[in-house]
């Protein structure tokens, strides 16, 4: 079956343009009308992503080119953490376009979703980008990826991979490094050509795989994925069948194609086409809608495991319920389980205590971006220290493992060797450009770059730049240093004085400013020791009837060191927890009674 349609996926490293390439292919195709096309960064519609600047979920769109051709794309997330979002949607596509910066090359989170997309027998099409950059190499760059392919297994097939030079930003793309070019349109003959049309055949009985799951106020829960085999109409009857092989029966109740950055109801699609069903009250991600007359399941979508948790406590702090509305155990516990139908690579499990909650997922930011989006939504809740998920593999125990890059200035590179080699990682590769800077590659447990970011950033004046994606299990390496500072503990309820914490500024820096809200067993700062200090961010300057014979010392308060959420996390030790809320992240430790603390405290032999 040829038709006039093409499916594909663009994949790319954080910030190699893939978001802007999507804004100009949907710009010069002429799908969009002229009030959308002086928006940019479209695909990424959720606030986080505007401001994190990243993807965080896979976006469909469908571009109409020419008379008659139809592609849909799909924009991937570039971080390694929402690999569960890129594996699952590669499954809908036929071809993959990997986009990589002419500079930087291919890059570690790269090689993540292209060994997946080579593995399901994906057709490559490689899109250099940002080819007006200086410092940019876009020849060196292709020998790099073609290395790539070879090593991750490509085919002969794709490794005879067309390559596009382009620059997303300026609009422009060309088959030949020289060349005049203005427009996109060679990228456009390019995935026409060598993209196959959708395989799959419209006289079978349907069959289409559960990709994602949304959710509409308006027309209840709406699944998207690719028709595999056979028609789908509105009105039809349809079964569902369950991973248990369990069947249910529902009624398509509306079909929506997507086109441009809408959704646009149809009323009929056949094999090869990407739509949204609405009228499925229960189903998951990787089950099959079938047609009722003969339900054939296809196979269920394997997501890799997560590698790391942490407990997700109910907030029971003194100022539990003063800034959120969203407190309680069973709120808590509904926003969790309606995470875990749409995010499949994360788990949730429930533990002995009914107010704490195991929450695993592949990374901390994957883990992050659900707690910041649940406080914006208004809870409040508690978290613990982030601790990687330990397997037993043949007996032996093993530990997950990261392949970490790093690309710094030469001046830095020795203490950033020295403390990766401390926290048990082992360098495999070191290059230096002729610009002066270094990249260096690891191979290190998890559990040594949890809490590192901060530090590496100090040890590199902020130039630093390091990326980690998970590589495999591999032997567990025992004990690791930890942080190396102790923590000032407020021993007093009430709110912060300017003359107490200018007091106390000499022995270390501060997290709060002067008339913050305090309570016992809440951190205040860092203290400049080894050793946690209990102190009194309350106390008032005595004042007597007495006239000094000099002037008084200016109050002078240096700014607190504010922390963010995912600092916060990285930043605390296994006796201590990150309180959030709406307005606030606060420290605190898990006892909040100094005699607490000291019960709970293996005594020293």
């Amino acid at each position: 079956m040829s038709r006039n349609l093409r499916n594909i996926a663009i994949i790319a490293h954080v910030d190699h343009g893939k978001t802007t390439l999507v804004d100009e292919l949907l710009k010069q195709s002429g799908t969009l009308d002229a009030r959308e096309d002086a928006v940019t960064c479209m695909m990424d519609s959720n606030v986080l992503e505007k401001e994190r600047g990243i993807t965080i979920t896979a976006k469909n769109t469908a571009i109409r080119y020419g008379d008659n051709t139809l592609i849909n794309i799909i924009d991937t997330p570039g971080h390694a953490d929402f690999g569960g979002e890129v594996e699952r949607v590669l499954n809908m596509v036929d071809g993959v376009v990997l986009l990589v910066d002419a500079r930087e090359g291919p890059m570690p989170q790269t090689k993540f979703v292209t060994s997946k997309a080579l593995a399901l027998g994906l057709k490559p099409i490689v899109v250099i980008n940002k080819i007006d950059r200086e410092g940019s190499d876009p020849d060196s760059v292709v020998d790099l990826t073609f290395d790539l392919f070879a090593s991750l297994g490509a085919t002969d097939e794709q490794l005879e991979f067309p390559v596009v030079y382009a620059s997303a930003k300026n609009g422009y793309a060309m088959m030949n490094l020289g060349e005049e070019s203005d427009n996109m349109t060679c990228l456009f003959d390019t995935i026409i050509n060598h993209v196959d049309a959708p395989h799959g055949d419209p006289e079978h009985p349907l069959q289409m795989l559960a990709t994602t799951l949304d959710w509409d106020e308006y027309i209840g829960r709406i699944v998207i994925g690719r028709v595999a085999n056979g028609r789908i109409k509105t009105g039809q009857d349809i079964t569902v069948v369950h991973a248990d092989s369990s069947q249910e029966n529902f009624k398509i109740t509306k079909l929506l194609g997507f086109l441009g950055m809408h959704r646009t109801e149809i009323t009929e699609a056949e094999a090869g086409d990407i739509i949204a069903v609405a009228g499925i009250e229960h189903i998951n991600i990787g089950e099959t809608i079938a047609s009722k007359e003969d339900p054939i399941a296809l196979p269920v979508i394997h997501v890799d495991e997560p590698t790391l948790s942490m407990e997700l406590h109910v907030n029971n702090s003194p100022l539990a319920g003063t800034e959120g509305k969203l407190i309680t155990t069973r709120q808590i516990r509904d926003r969790l389980m309606r995470e875990i139908r749409t995010n499949v690579a994360m788990r949730v499990e429930e533990t002995d205590s009914a107010d704490i909650y195991k929450v695993s997922g592949r990374g901390e930011l994957h883990i992050g971006i659900l707690l910041e989006t649940m406080r914006r939504e208004g809870f409040e809740m508690a978290v613990s220290r982030p601790t990687v998920i330990v397997r037993t593999i043949d007996g032996v125990k093993q530990e997950p493992y990261e392949h970490v890059t790093v690309d710094v200035e030469s001046e830095y590179q020795g203490s950033v060797i020295e403390k990766l080699g401390k926290r048990g990682a082992e360098m495999t590769s070191m290059e230096t450009d002729a610009d002066g800077s270094t990249r260096i590659e690891f191979m290190s447990p998890t559990r040594s770059l949890i809490g590192y970011t901060s530090e590496f950033l100090t040890d590199t004046r902020g130039t630093g730049i390091m990326h980690h994606v998970f590589h495999s299990y591999g032997p567990y390496v025992g004990a690791l240093p930890g942080r190396t500072n102790g923590v000032l503990i407020s021993m007093e309820n009430g709110e912060s004085v300017a003359f107490a914490l200018w007091k106390l500024q000499e022995r270390g820096k501060m997290f709060i400013g002067s008339g913050e809200k305090l309570y016992e067993g809440m951190i205040i700062g860092i203290n400049s020791r080894d050793t946690d200090m209990t102190v009194n961010p309350i106390k008032e300057k005595k004042l007597s009837n007495v006239r000094a014979s000099g002037k008084d010392e200016a109050i002078d308060l240096v700014p607190p060191l504010k922390l963010t959420l995912e600092r916060a996390i990285e930043f605390i030790a296994d006796d201590e927890l990150v309180e959030i809320t709406p307005k606030s992240i606060r420290l605190r430790k898990r006892h909040l009674k100094e005699n607490e603390r000291k019960r709970s405290t293996p005594r020293a032999s």
